[in-house]
């Protein structure tokens, strides 16, 4: 940052702007471990599927933590929509905004539940503290169009002026199957953003208001100058790209195509899709942005800040209607199974001009498992979630990770003993699969498996993706292995990923492996060897890619 940032008649030297930077960023992050450490339900305590941010008062974002890239969709609309419908002059200190809506909220689908409170200095709002967390209970639904898929909240006041709105709290609770659940962590989230209003607000006591936001604005304009130098870096020509998704929800291969336009110091991105379908695998426009803004900066520049300005150079174009744009009522639960393959179509775009900077295809899927049942003895229902990793694309230089969330999700697995302590069920297996990482110069990551046993009669539901496609490779390197569902003795086959387990009934879920980089011929027989010893890959299939070994 070469030049001082001016806003309202302030000038900020480059290194404020650095060290205001880092202190939002540390903001951010302190926020989401308040949120985590402050949770009761396993799937943000444990599995961490939140994410928090400080926005301005223009609706843009300053910074996220670097949780979860699926959840900047649940932001960047949730602002603007809180304006159009709430007066600012209306608004006082501790008034705290909910909101969860696709369509007139914000969202991108119900479950994830936003809280947002406007930051007050100097008698002014002039920021907001916001995050959002996936509540894992709008389970046993179903998915045709999004009034199944759970409650709707358009954003309204959950506090006003520090007082609980007790009949709105009381609506939500009702339309929860756990309440308990539901209530604690909403409490964990007004915690956080309360966190995030007290240290934002002695950043500006600190250095002044009006540095601190003349500050915002600067790292706004740096992540655009970041952002357009590196697409000025790619080579100027349209690179286009296609591929197939597949899921349970639905009986066909859906085509989906990406066409990227590079011109300049700018990019366009064109998506072509089929029209919505009556399952919850739709994306609202603004999980596609999350997805695009994520997607291209992997591969622009890694380094750019997490905040709007990075997204000025960019323009995203989709049908109205179509799976990667629908419109209301369309089902949306499973959004970011979709987003996944869109991450596929961007890099495989850019893949033809910038290999090097671009892994092959991870496992391309958000596999995830969603019990829900009555604890034997008391009858309550329980509802556990979990999103199970993969293998990770090799990259130009190195092997792909082994086991682990990929692009749009970042959460972490729900360890064996917190699973068995909480639900009724037990984890007979939990391994890597071998062999499902693609061979290559680099091998791709390998997929895992996951096997469950029933210890109460239980309904489950079951997503994934890449089942019947194979996550591809780069440069001669090989596809991965695909994913899949196999059930135990005397489970009846799901219909569409939803089913019933008894007592004793098991079901294993495996996710897919990675592609891998490069033609398998040119690999080092030491490092073949090292595979075979670490289980890596078996060794007769060894033998027949490699060579002798």
């Amino acid at each position: 940052m070469s030049d001082a940032a001016v806003t309202a008649n302030v000038t900020v030297d480059p290194i404020t702007v650095e060290v205001i930077s880092s202190a939002l960023s540390s903001i951010v992050e302190e926020m989401g471990e308040a949120l985590v450490r402050a949770s009761y339900s396993t799937n943000i305590k444990e599995r961490r599927d939140c994410s928090t941010a400080l926005f301005d008062t223009r609706g843009n974002t300053l910074c996220q933590a670097e949780h979860i890239p699926m959840h900047l969709g649940s932001f960047i609309g949730i602002i603007p929509h809180i304006l159009k419908r709430h007066p600012v002059d209306q608004m006082k200190p501790g008034d705290v905004f909910i909101g969860n809506d696709a369509y007139e909220g914000g969202g991108t689908h119900l479950p994830d539940i936003v809280l947002a409170e406007p930051i007050f200095a100097d008698g002014r709002i002039v920021a907001w503290a916001v995050n959002t967390a996936h509540h894992a209970d709008f389970a046993d639904r179903g998915h045709a169009h999004i009034f199944q898929e759970g409650i709707r909240i358009p954003p309204i006041r959950l506090y006003r002026a520090g007082e609980l709105q007790a009949d709105v709290q009381e609506l939500f609770l009702l339309n929860c199957q756990v309440p308990r659940e539901r209530l604690s962590d909403l409490r964990a989230q007004m915690a956080a953003n309360r966190l995030g209003v007290e240290r934002f607000v002695a950043l500006c006591r600190k250095y002044g208001t009006d540095t601190v936001l003349a500050a915002g604005d600067a790292l706004l304009d740096y992540a655009e100058r970041k952002m357009r130098a590196g697409i000025a870096a790619i080579p100027d020509g349209t690179y286009g790209f296609s591929d197939v998704f597949d899921n349970p929800e639905v009986d066909r291969d859906i085509p989906m195509s990406c066409d990227i336009t590079v011109a300049g110091d700018a990019m366009t991105l064109r998506f072509e899709s089929p029209d919505q379908v009556r399952a919850g695998l739709n994306m609202v426009y603004t999980a596609l942005l999350s997805t695009v803004y994520y997607a291209v900066k992997t591969v622009v520049d890694p380094t750019i800040l997490p905040n709007a300005g990075l997204a000025r150079p960019l323009t995203v174009e989709a049908r109205a209607g179509s799976i990667l744009n629908c419109v209301a009522p369309a089902a949306v639960n499973g959004r970011i199974a979709a987003c996944q393959r869109v991450v596929d179509l961007i890099h495989g775009a850019l893949a033809q001009v910038v290999p090097e900077r671009v892994i092959a295809a991870t496992n391309g899927s958000v596999a995830s498992a969603t019990f829900v049942g009555e604890q034997p003895g008391t009858g309550e229902i329980w509802v556990y979630l979990e999103t199970i990793g993969g293998g990770s694309g090799a990259r130009a230089t190195k092997d792909g990770l082994d086991g682990v969330h990929v692009h749009m999700t970042n959460t972490s697995n729900l360890p064996a003993e917190a699973l068995e302590l909480e639900y009724p069920l037990t984890l007979l297996r939990y391994e890597l699969v071998d062999g499902s990482g693609g061979a290559g110069r680099h091998r791709g990551g390998m997929g895992l498996r996951r096997v469950y046993r029933a210890e109460a009669d239980c309904r489950l539901r079951v997503d994934g993706s890449r089942l019947r496609s194979a996550p591809w490779g780069l440069a001669g390197g090989l596809p991965g292995g695909q994913g899949g569902f196999r059930y135990g003795e005397g489970v009846v086959p799901f219909d569409h990923g939803s089913g019933q387990l008894r007592k004793g009934q098991v079901i294993e879920i495996i996710t897919p492996g990675a592609g891998g980089y490069g033609p398998p011929a040119e690999r080092d027989a030491e490092s073949v060897r090292r595979d075979i010893a670490e289980r890596r890959i078996d060794e007769t299939t060894a033998r027949a890619v490699y060579g002798a070994v």
